[in-house]
């Protein structure tokens, strides 16, 4: 599944994001909308994490929908 694809099905995808980042707040995961680089920066910000391995994570993540 490439990004596009998670973008038009943000609706089903949101609670595949809440359950792989379980930190994410309802309202973080309705924020990115579908917008690889606003979820990329709520795993920033929830965990922690750097821009770089948030964004692995976001690509590993879409990957296993393949």
């Amino acid at each position: 599944m490439n990004w596009d694809q998670v973008k038009g099905k943000w609706d089903e995808m949101q609670g595949k994001a809440k359950e792989q980042w379980g930190d994410l707040t309802d309202d973080d995961v309705a924020e990115a909308a579908g917008q690889r680089e606003q979820l990329t920066a709520k795993i920033q910000q929830r965990y922690g994490k750097t821009k770089e391995e948030a964004e692995r994570e976001v690509d590993e993540w879409v990957a296993q929908f393949n």
